[in-house]
């Protein structure tokens, strides 16, 4: 499958971003997808991944500093996976990334879009 990130951009702190990720070329229905950041200098993190699916909606995991103000969803009819991102904060300053893995919340994740820019100004 192929991703393509969208969305990203220059914000001020406590405003909102979405960001997209357009999928192609696989069963996009049947992928866990998640998105992932990076910050000058640090590690690529975990930021929040979302279930194929479900009968009451798909799982949904957020990492701590995130919940409450980032959520994540998916419209299988579109092949497209969101990041809603609220109260941006200048630590969320990073290269958010996509990513997609058919096996688990947890990866391995062997599909990865380009990435897109998250700039937040205090």
């Amino acid at each position: 499958v192929q991703l393509q990130a969208s969305g990203g951009g220059l914000v001020q702190a406590g405003g909102s971003l979405r960001l997209s990720c357009a999928a192609s070329g696989g069963t996009f229905s049947s992928y866990y997808m998640g998105w992932f950041r990076q910050a000058p200098g640090k590690e690529r993190e975990f930021v929040a991944t979302i279930a194929p699916g479900g009968s009451s909606g798909p799982i949904t995991r957020v990492t701590d500093t995130a919940k409450g103000r980032f959520t994540i969803s998916r419209d299988n009819g579109e092949n497209t996976v969101y990041l809603q991102m609220n109260s941006l904060k200048p630590a969320d300053t990073a290269v958010y990334y996509c990513a997609a893995s058919d096996v688990s919340h947890y990866g391995p994740w062997r599909h990865w879009g380009q990435g897109t820019q998250v700039t937040v100004s205090s």
